[in-house]
């Protein structure tokens, strides 16, 4: 199959003396103007090496219960995404499971 199209995403960190992210911005190909965000968690898969690769940022200000909320739904985001790469409902319904359960307790901890 040939490719028709491409799309580029960019993501721009900028680092204080010590390296630590002060801002993340990111943008799309399409769109106009570039976000800024406060944290970012990507992750992709090296078929070489059969192994994910990971990027896991935040900045300085980003907020531990944000952080939280950040994972709780990345959790439940992971979940949807399972059951439409690999059609497996109940296994994707497992991982929602347990997102529901830490956000249970992410409550609890607040």
């Amino acid at each position: 199959m040939a490719i028709e199209s491409k799309s580029k995403i960019t993501f721009e960190v900028g680092l204080d003396e010590n390296k630590i992210p002060e801002e993340i911005r990111w943008q799309a190909e399409n769109e106009q103007e570039e976000s800024e965000i406060s944290a970012m968690l990507v992750s992709v898969w090296d078929k070489k090496t059969n192994n994910t690769l990971r990027i896991d940022l935040w900045t300085k200000e980003m907020l531990v219960n944000d952080m939280k909320k950040l994972y709780h739904q990345t959790l439940v985001s992971m979940g949807d995404a399972l059951a439409r790469a690999t059609g497996d409902d109940q296994l994707a319904g497992d991982l929602k499971e347990f997102a529901r359960y830490f956000g249970e307790e992410m409550q609890k901890r607040s």
